[in-house]
């Protein structure tokens, strides 16, 4: 397949050599997964569209590859599991990168054929949508920090892509609407708690803030209401409206800040990436987006990368007991990873899944925390009993 993804994996930029060939070989094995997803109790499902698979070349929709999604989805219902679709997971096909990708000419117009199709297509089966996940890590990821493709170094470049995506979330809102009228539309936005390293130190304070408005709320506030705060502008034809019907929020972590840029405080718990846990941060993060988008809130990502599995069902206690005392309108939670994933830029090392995968062999087996995670959802919360067998034994470590 020729995305943007399998170039950099061919051009050696994935930490550990690997490639999205293979991933969890899904395509393959989508009756098997929604078996398992059935065993553990799972009632919603969230998904993502590979673009190349079904729009191989401009304007050359592959028959093949719609039937399979809709076949997905009709599965997925038949097992009385809601999916949620992600038009854009972070994948290009090949002939948009070379038309520019996101800062060429072609994305705007592609990309609302692209959500016409899908609507039309899966629309029987699917009515809640997300037009771009995490709209700012691939903005800074792909376009300042150059860690994914295109492997761009500039901040001028970056927000000219977080402009864009803003316009393109506001259209297919519009656009999912018009054909769906009574669909539920929203973002999957990476959100982070960020503080100050020194909350006395003006320019720590000044950091957090600043790199807070420029990461995250900026662009959430021109996607949400087509309001374009500098260093956005609001572009001919976008009206300031509501451009939403739920807040998806992708929570992992906070951002401990000293200057420009990310960082992580001393002597906090951390995964095997180095980020903080920060449990308390969840609903930090859910509260200001509730009080200035008032809407049903989706945790549509919250996971951890524990490769020995020693803390996982410690780290989904603690956020989901945050969710459980919490008094707002918090209706859905996906976790990330249903199985092990092909984790971008760090390739296969990192594992985030509930349900172990051997990319040799592609075995699925789900882990203690799959089992504790069906636990909660048959038992609608958690038991003594889960708490004594899946986390008591559970502890963080510290990054020093």
């Amino acid at each position: 397949m020729d995305t943007n993804w399998h170039r950099w994996a061919a051009a050696g930029r994935i930490k550990d050599g690997s490639s999205p060939a293979r991933a969890a070989d899904h395509w393959n094995r989508v009756s098997d997964d929604i078996d398992l997803l059935v065993e553990l109790g799972i009632k919603h499902y969230r998904m993502g569209i590979e673009w190349a698979r079904v729009e191989p070349a401009p304007g050359q929709f592959d028959s093949e590859g719609l039937q399979h999604y809709r076949d997905e989805v009709a599965a997925l219902r038949a097992a009385g599991i809601v999916p949620l679709v992600t038009i854009h997971h972070f994948n290009l096909p090949g002939w948009l990168v070379d038309s520019g990708g996101w800062l060429g000419p072609e994305i705007k117009s592609a990309f609302g054929r692209l959500t016409r199709v899908l609507v039309t297509e899966l629309g029987e089966w699917v009515d809640e949508w997300i037009p771009i996940n995490e709209p700012n890590i691939y903005a800074t990821h792909g376009y300042l920090y150059g860690e994914w493709p295109p492997g761009e170094r500039s901040a001028i470049q970056a927000l000219r892509v977080m402009q864009i995506e803003a316009e393109v979330h506001i259209a297919a809102y519009q656009m999912i609407h018009a054909l769906q009228p009574h669909a539920k539309v929203g973002s999957a936005s990476h959100l982070r708690a960020f503080a100050p390293a020194e909350p006395r130190n003006p320019l720590h304070r000044l950091s957090a803030a600043g790199g807070e408005y420029l990461f995250q709320r900026a662009l959430l506030k021109a996607m949400n209401t087509g309001r374009f705060d500098p260093p956005f502008f609001r572009p001919s034809g976008v009206v300031p409206g509501r451009y939403y019907d739920f807040q998806g929020i992708n929570y992992y972590s906070r951002s401990t800040v000293r200057s420009v840029g990310d960082g992580v405080a001393d002597g906090v718990p951390v995964n095997d990436l180095g980020w903080e846990i920060y449990p308390d941060g969840l609903i930090e993060v859910c509260q200001w987006v509730h009080d200035l988008y008032p809407s049903p809130l989706y945790i549509t990502e919250n996971g951890t990368c524990d490769n020995s599995e020693t803390f996982r069902s410690r780290y989904l206690y603690d956020h989901l007991a945050r969710i459980a005392a919490s008094d707002l309108p918090i209706q859905r939670y996906y976790h990330w990873c249903f199985t092990d994933n092909w984790e971008w830029a760090e390739g296969e090392v990192p594992k985030f899944g509930l349900v172990e995968l051997n990319y040799e062999t592609q075995e699925r087996t789900v882990k203690d925390s799959g089992r504790f995670y069906a636990d909660i959802i048959a038992n609608q919360g958690v038991t003594e009993a889960a708490y004594e067998r899946w986390v008591a034994d559970q502890q963080y470590r510290k990054n020093s």
